[in-house]
């Protein structure tokens, strides 16, 4: 939960700096939109791939990794605006995307292995967590603002505490892996945090591509992705434009989405243990559709901020439902985990040119609602997330056993014919 909420701090605490980023460095919205897409490249670009890193090398040596890419990144992002190059924050945005990707799928998967080791909802607290350290980074990035503190000087220390927090936790944070998470028999043991040998094949990352439902679970966290990202991005630079409000304001507000978010995802375990997955699916899209619609066509600054409340708590549990969807099947579970994330990613890397271009010529506020045709899609697909039974893997005890009747059915089948032959 600590990474969780780590993963939180450094997602928002520079999103809230947006407004002086674009400032420092003379961008128009459009160009903004374009600087954010590179960021989202890189998360596709490693997204693919970190299915099949986590099970070559284990969750742990994929965090680590993403944390020095991390750190680098989050440097980057506060040189650039300082020095005014537009070439170190387009640097900086795409490690920063990279070092994201990375590090979710792992985190993504043991949170899956905890709920399935503890046998009831808990996912969503994980996310909540995250959302806990959104609203922190948000109150970092607001309070920053206020107090004129350099963006280099804010995202340097960041990055400082990420790494620490990050290293510090490595030892305690990966579960051993249990017998039903190894596909075969005879498996030799791993040690915590690293992929059982001989268990974790390349190609079982790949073969989530090819089934339907991980596919249109990854629609559904796309649509997720979609309504959560473009918020995160755009939300209190709609804030800024569209009621003429300060940077301190926007960033207040975006903080009022997330702790939205944070309240459903603490409550919402009890909601999934006695709804389903199936039916919370479709009621949060509904009720982030009319908190969208309410935001961008409010008269009022007070009514908009209702319907960011209302958006948030719809976002809240898609994604975390999502997740624990596609990993029903533990065998399967980075795989289709690093599929899902992709379809995310891709909202990544369509929201930011999209609502920028909507942006200009109606307006930022008004081009966020736009994201309610993306949940309609979200409710249509709800019930793709229905709990998928899988079938235990086999005790290394019962291989054993199996191999010994074999032996002994094949060398038994000579005597057996000879005394067939005799009798007769």
């Amino acid at each position: 939960m600590g990474l969780f909420a780590l993963t939180g701090i450094t997602f928002s605490s520079w999103l809230a700096r947006i407004p002086t980023v674009r400032d420092a460095l003379g961008l128009s919205t459009a160009e903004l939109g374009g600087i954010l897409l590179i960021g989202s490249v890189g998360a596709l670009l490693t997204v693919t791939a970190s299915g099949m890193v986590v099970q070559r090398f284990g969750s742990r040596r994929a965090i680590v990794a993403s944390t020095a890419v991390l750190a680098v990144g989050y440097v980057l992002m506060g040189l650039g605006p300082t020095t005014g190059s537009v070439a170190l924050l387009a640097v900086g945005i795409f490690l920063n995307g990279v070092a994201v990707a990375l590090g979710n799928v792992p985190i993504n998967v043991e949170s899956a292995r905890i709920e399935r080791a503890m046998g009831r909802t808990v996912i969503p607290q994980f996310h909540a967590a995250f959302s806990i350290g959104a609203v922190t980074g948000s109150a970092i990035g607001a309070a920053a603002s206020h107090l004129d503190v350099p963006v280099a000087a804010q995202f340097t220390v960041v990055a400082i505490v990420a790494v620490v927090w990050r290293l510090a936790s490595l030892r305690g944070v990966i579960l051993p892996y249990a017998p039903d998470e190894m596909p075969r028999a005879r498996v030799a043991p791993a040690a915590p945090g690293s992929a059982p040998k001989g268990v974790r094949r390349i190609a079982s990352a790949l073969d989530s591509w090819r089934e339907p439902r991980t596919l249109l679970i990854g629609v559904v966290v796309m649509a997720a992705a979609l309504s959560e990202g473009s918020a995160n991005d755009w939300l209190s630079l709609a804030v800024v434009d569209g009621f003429d409000r300060t940077e301190a304001v926007g960033g207040i507000v975006l903080g009022l989405f997330v702790a939205s978010m944070t309240v459903v995802r603490l409550l919402g375990t009890r909601l999934l243990d006695r709804l389903g997955r199936v039916v919370v699916l479709r009621a949060s899209g509904v009720v982030s559709i009319v908190g969208l619609l309410l935001f961008g066509l409010a008269p009022s600054f007070e009514l908009a901020g209702i319907g960011v409340a209302l958006w948030g708590f719809g976002a809240a549990l898609a994604v975390p439902v999502g997740i624990a969807a596609a990993s029903d099947d533990p065998l399967r579970a980075a795989g289709r985990v690093a599929v899902v994330s992709s379809f995310a990613s891709v909202a990544s890397i369509a929201a930011p040119p999209l609502l920028g271009i909507a942006a200009e010529s109606i307006g930022a506020r008004h081009a966020l609602s736009l994201i309610a045709i993306a949940m309609v899609a979200s409710v249509l697909l709800a019930r793709q997330v229905a709990p998928q039974r899988t079938t235990p893997a086999p005790h290394p005890a019962h291989g054993a056993l199996d191999e010994e009747l074999e032996a002994l059915v094949t060398t038994s089948r000579p005597t057996v014919a000879a005394r067939a032959a005799a009798t007769q």
